[in-house]
């Protein structure tokens, strides 16, 4: 049977990657395609994937898309209910949420209300609202399937060992393009989009190179995987090849190792637990010979050290870093602050916050709300 697939955000870096491997392997449906404003891209892609549904955030690009699509049965919507709408489309029965931002919490909650499995690239519906989204998940039997290179190779380094106690689990970060540098003072724009390794959207590369990517990584993993924050590790490892390890208690470490593509995590996420034959690139042992692992520098770093002092402060927190972030991240990309700024904002808005523990959904929005105003305040 053939799954039927919504893609949120498929005109991003992993929503375009998605549609890579749908046009790979077959044997997928898309029943709705969603994007922010790129109303060129999504045209192309509604004409070629003929989706039952296409949603595009800004109204005014709605309509331009609706005269475009005026010549085929797709329905078009606009605005956070169409995104909604997009996601809990009763044809579909997965949700690869590959949205950037907060903005994708309340999809994916609709979704799994919905009773949706989830394809989750989305790391801020598990940063700001983690406990709240698995005990969902739970609830409603629901599967999430992880698609972030790191949590992906966690997930697969699993299996088959679930009555084994995990020891630690090994959390890989390439480290960015400043790995090794102890004054970021005058870090440029363009040297922080400069990843080594990855090709990503603006906002994930500038996190990587803060390294609150990672950061945001442990606080996810926390919850996908139900483990304790100190049996997470953060090592940096500037290869990429190692994805991430799993350590037993035994000693036995299972690690999952891949060019650095995300096509093959994607496509796990959506044919598990098959493994389908594809032509992405592949690994070759003599060619990538030398992998290396350091520890990280939470000085230098400091994103990575909020990162897990939101999450052992627990409650709303995790919402506040992440909201600050996204801000202070905004306010960097468009020249108004420095790189070494975005670090200080957060702290600064942390410090300014009283923290919340028995929390709703809306309780996350708030905290996430006075973040971002409190980071545009300050600037």
């Amino acid at each position: 049977m053939a799954k039927n697939i919504t893609v949120l955000g498929s005109t991003g870096s992993i929503g375009t990657q998605t549609l890579e491997v749908v046009r790979e392997i077959g044997g997928i449906n898309i029943v709705a395609l969603t994007a922010n404003r790129n109303v060129e891209l999504l045209e192309k892609q509604a004409r070629e994937f003929k989706p039952k549904m296409v949603c595009i955030m800004d109204e005014k690009c709605a309509l331009d898309l609706k005269a475009r699509l005026k010549d085929t049965d797709i329905e078009v919507v606009s605005s956070m209910d169409g995104l909604i709408a997009a996601a809990t489309h009763p044809d579909a029965d997965t949700v690869v949420n590959s949205v950037v931002g907060n903005i994708g919490l309340r999809p994916t909650v609709e979704a799994i209300k919905a009773g949706k499995d989830i394809a989750l690239a989305n790391k801020e519906t598990l940063v700001t609202s983690g406990e709240l989204v698995m005990k969902l998940v739970k609830e409603k039997g629901v599967n999430m399937y992880p698609v972030d290179s790191e949590h992906s190779a966690i997930f697969q380094s699993l299996q088959g060992n679930g009555m084994n106690k995990i020891e630690r689990i090994w959390l890989t970060a390439s480290g960015g393009p400043f790995r090794g540098r102890s004054d970021l003072s005058n870090v440029t724009l363009q040297e922080a989009l400069a990843h080594p390794n990855w090709s990503m959207g603006k906002k994930i590369t500038i996190d990587s190179a803060t390294m609150m990517n990672k950061g945001l990584e442990v606080i996810e993993a926390k919850w996908l995987f139900n483990v304790e924050l100190d049996r997470i590790c953060v090592v940096v490892h500037p290869q990429s090849i190692v994805h991430s390890m799993v350590e037993y208690e035994d000693g036995a470490v299972i690690a999952q190792l891949g060019v650095p593509d995300m096509k093959v995590p994607i496509q796990y996420a959506l044919t598990y637990p098959k493994r389908i034959k594809n032509s992405f690139p592949k690994l070759n042992f003599f060619e990538h010979n030398d992998l290396t692992f350091e520890k990280p520098d939470l000085k230098v770093f400091r994103c990575l050290a909020l990162a897990f002092e939101a999450i052992k402060t627990g409650g709303t927190m995790p919402a506040v870093l992440n909201g600050a972030n996204e801000a202070a991240v905004a306010l960097f990309l468009d020249g108004k602050i420095s790189f070494n700024d975005i670090p200080a904002l957060i702290e600064r808005t942390m410090g300014a916050y009283t923290v919340k523990y028995d929390y709703s959904l809306e309780d996350v929005l708030e905290a996430d709300s006075f973040a971002r105003e409190y980071v545009y305040r300050l600037n």
